[in-house]
């Protein structure tokens, strides 16, 4: 394969003669990956079983099965998406009509992480190519067998000139980020987000950013706590934690804390048994640098249940930490593993006051049936999105939006929102020729500025 710039160039040309524009073309180019993909299910799950020790269940729960459901959405809703949009012209421009065109960016650059490799590759690429543009892939390097199988599954379908994968670690990142694209979509940590933004502004590249942070999740005195444990549970211990939304860490009001935590408990031991390293399906952590710092995190703490660990194998069973506090080091960056602080509240004006004084996070998750409680955390926390009752499944549709805010990250996708994330949107004013009003033209005079008084203020 070519070069970065090698590859660029020639997406450029392809993308220049107009080939990826129509409907069809991208109707067509859906179509395909949607069926490689079904074909390929048992090589993608087995290459995520084999970075992730993702069960094939897990694999095509939150992986595949979320990419096929995201193509097919694309599919049903291109031409809708593709339609110009018509807006009212104001009077002052009388006659004509107005109008906003949707336009491939062109070259895109998609960036995507290893702790859900798959579908965070795929699924800003359905975007992609709905919107008409022309893709580089980079993987994480991290989940090599993965990053190999879509590799190999897109170069069997489409042109590199199309839609091309470029692998490798950290130099193959800088040399990418040394191009000009004309999008690039970036999903990981903050600091790395951070360059990929600093690289972007050189050529003054729009960015959408989809990084993390520390979610918290809020148990209040109302909540049905049987179900708030079973999904707080598998929400947080789902890929071993290494999710960007998964509940950090847990506020539960005081009076029911240790109703809370057995649940938890007894949820813990019904997904992954009495012995979870050694139940055949836990995930494993990616590598033994994050496998160490988790197992730093532990140090000190409070454990309530789990905390076992098999270094061989980099694995951590999930981990409940009680009486945690923000001075502890777990507490001091994303955790993106399966430990799960535990902190009380008792006043819901000091928690909102406590979690407003930290950075916005990517995803916020809150128990209760109080509608006064509901109400306040909803209308008075910054937040990327999240659940009402229930954890993670917000991003499981691609009918609402994806995306952080903050320290969080920038942009949306999924659904409807993809397609507008890949598209410029371009506004037209289409005038007629039969009237030609002079009020606008010079030389200037007092009757011309009191009929243009006439005209302000009515849309």
């Amino acid at each position: 394969m070519k070069n970065a710039a090698g590859i660029i160039e020639a997406q450029r040309n392809y993308f220049e003669s107009d080939a990826t524009r129509s409907y069809d073309f991208r109707l067509q180019a859906l179509h395909r990956l949607r069926d490689a993909i079904i074909k390929n299910e048992a090589k993608i799950c087995e290459a995520l079983n084999a970075d992730l020790h993702k069960s094939y269940f897990e694999a095509f729960e939150t992986e595949v099965g979320l990419v096929i459901d995201e193509i097919t959405y694309q599919i049903k809703h291109l031409r809708r998406f593709m339609k110009p949009r018509h807006k009212r012209t104001p009077l002052a421009q009388f006659p004509s009509k107005s109008f906003v065109m949707k336009e491939p960016y062109g070259v895109v650059l998609i960036m995507s992480p290893w702790n859900y490799p798959f579908q965070l590759t795929m699924e800003p690429l359905a975007g992609a190519i709905a919107a008409g543009n022309t893709v580089i892939l980079k993987p994480s390097d991290y989940s090599r067998n993965t990053s190999q199988v879509m590799a190999d599954l897109l170069s069997s379908i489409f042109p590199p000139e199309y839609i091309a994968v470029m692998l490798g670690g950290r130099e193959a990142n800088q040399d990418l980020l040394k191009q000009k694209f004309d999008y690039i979509f970036f999903t990981g940590g903050v600091n790395v987000g951070k360059l990929v933004m600093e690289s972007a502004a050189q050529f003054v590249t729009p960015v959408t950013l989809e990084l993390g942070g520390q979610s918290p999740c809020i148990v209040d005195s109302t909540a049905n706590l049987k179900v708030a444990a079973r999904r707080i549970a598998w929400g947080k211990f789902l890929n071993a934690g290494q999710t960007c939304v998964a509940p950090n860490h847990l506020f539960v009001h005081e009076s029911v804390k240790d109703e809370l935590l057995s649940h938890i408990k007894d949820s813990i031991r019904q997904y992954y048994t009495d012995d979870p390293l050694s139940c055949g399906y836990l995930p494993k952590i990616i590598n033994q640098k994050h496998f160490e710092r988790l197992s730093g995190l532990l140090r000190d703490t409070d454990i309530y249940c789990g905390g076992r660990m098999d270094a061989e194998k980099n694995s951590i069973e999930p981990t409940v930490i009680d009486h945690a506090t923000y001075d502890l080091p777990v507490m001091g960056e994303e955790i993106f593993g399966p430990l799960l602080p535990v902190l009380t509240y008792r006043d819901l004006d000091s928690l909102i006051s406590l979690i407003r004084s930290h950075p916005r996070p990517l995803a916020l998750y809150l128990f209760s049936t109080d509608r006064s409680t509901i109400d306040r955390i909803l209308g008075n926390l910054p937040y990327g999105g999240g659940c009402v009752n229930d954890t993670v499944v917000q991003l499981a549709t691609s009918r609402m939006p994806f995306g952080g805010v903050g320290n969080s990250g920038m942009g949306k996708y999924h659904g409807a929102d993809s397609f507008e994330t890949f598209s410029h949107y371009k506004s037209i004013l289409h005038k007629s020729n039969a009237i030609d009003l002079p009020i606008r033209y010079m030389p200037p005079s007092d009757k011309k500025l009191n009929q243009l008084r006439r005209f302000i203020g009515k849309k």
